[in-house]
C-alpha cells in the first residue's frame, strides 16, 4: 500500500507545540518529584483492540524531543494491522522521559489509529467495486495533514487539502453566483487549466446544466441510491462521481454499487474513536 508522504517539518512543529502544551512552565513536576534522573525504563506500546496504526512518526517524535538518545522501535508500520494484545513499539531510555513523553505520543498515536481503522472499515464495505472512500475538510484544526495521512494509511484516499488547491462549488456558491452554469463559467475564466473543478448538486435537474456545461467532477449531494444510480448513468463517464451526504457503514456499500467513483465520507475525521493502545513501563 502506497502511504501518503508526511512532513518531517509538520511533525516537528506540532509534537512540540503538544509538548509544550502538557509540560507547561514547570515541566513533568510529578515524573520530576518521583524518579531519579539516573531511572532507566524499558515500555511497550500495545494495543488493547484490533485495527489499524497510523502515526508512529509522531509518537516517536514526541520521545526524542524529551530525550534524543531513547530508543523507539516500532513493530508495525503505520498502515499495518494489529489484533488485541499486539506490541506496536518498544521504547528504552531515560524513565521520566518515557513517563514525561508518553501522554502526547498516545493522543497522537490513538487519534490518527483510530482514524485509520475507521477508513478501513469503510474501505472493506466498498471491496469489490471500484468506488474509493475519500475525506473531506473536516478535520480537527491544526491536524489536518496527520489526519488526511492517516485515511491513507487506512486505504482510503484524500479530497483536496484546503480551499486553494482545488475549485469545489457548494450550493452556497451556485445560489450566490446565480445558478449552475453561472457559477461554473465563473470558476473556468478565473483558474489555470491545471486546477480541477467540481460542482456540488442536489437534483438531476441540476446534473443536467453541469453535463451541458463540463466540469471535472460532480458531487450528488444526498441522493438516494436510486437517484445516484440514475444520475452515474446520465454522466456515462463524462466526469468522476462523488457521492455525498449521511454516509455511514450500514449504507456505504450500496451507494457504491450504484457506480459512483467516490464516496466522501466526514465521519472519517470529524468523529473517529480513538484507537485503544496503551504504554506499559518495566523498571530497569
Amino acid at each position: 500500500m502506497s502511504i501518503a508522504f508526511l512532513n518531517p517539518l509538520l511533525i516537528e512543529d506540532s509534537v512540540r507545540r503538544a509538548l509544550d502544551e502538557d509540560l507547561g512552565r514547570a515541566g513533568d513536576i510529578t515524573t520530576t518529584a518521583t524518579i531519579p534522573a539516573s531511572a532507566g525504563a524499558r515500555a511497550v506500546i500495545a494495543s488493547r483492540e484490533a485495527g489499524v496504526i497510523a502515526g508512529l512518526p509522531l509518537a516517536q517524535a514526541a520521545f526524542h524531543m524529551i530525550a534524543p538518545g531513547l530508543r523507539f522501535t516500532a513493530l508495525v508500520g503505520d498502515g499495518g494491522h494489529v489484533n488485541p494484545g499486539d506490541v506496536v513499539a518498544e521504547i528504552e531510555g531515560s524513565a521520566r522521559a518515557v513517563l514525561s513523553a508518553e501522554r502526547v505520543a498516545l493522543n497522537f498515536l490513538g487519534r490518527l489509529s483510530g482514524i485509520a481503522s475507521l477508513t478501513n472499515r469503510f474501505v472493506q464495505q466498498v471491496t469489490g467495486t471500484e468506488c474509493r472512500i475519500v475525506c473531506t475538510r473536516k478535520t480537527t484544526p491544526g491536524l489536518r495533514a496527520f489526519e488526511k495521512y492517516a485515511v491513507r494509511c487506512g486505504g482510503g484516499f484524500n479530497h483536496r487539502y484546503g480551499l486553494d488547491d482545488a475549485v469545489l462549488i457548494k450550493d452556497n456558491h451556485i445560489a450566490v453566483a446565480g445558478g449552475v452554469v453561472a457559477a461554473l463559467r465563473a470558476a473556468k475564466a478565473a483558474v489555470g487549466h491545471l486546477v480541477k473543478i467540481e460542482i456540488e448538486v442536489d437534483t438531476l435537474i441540476q446534473l443536467r446544466e453541469v453535463l451541458a456545461e463540463g466540469a471535472d467532477v460532480v458531487l450528488l449531494d444526498n441522493m438516494s441510491v436510486e437517484t445516484l444510480r440514475e444520475a452515474v448513468a446520465l454522466v456515462e463517464g463524462a466526469m468522476l462521481t462523488e457521492a455525498s451526504g449521511g454516509v455511514n457503514l450500514d449504507s456505504v456499500a450500496a451507494i457504491a454499487r450504484t457506480g459512483v467513483d467516490m464516496v466522501s465520507v466526514g465521519a472519517l475525521t470529524h468523529s473517529p474513536r480513538v484507537l485503544d493502545l496503551g504504554l506499559d513501563i518495566q523498571v530497569r
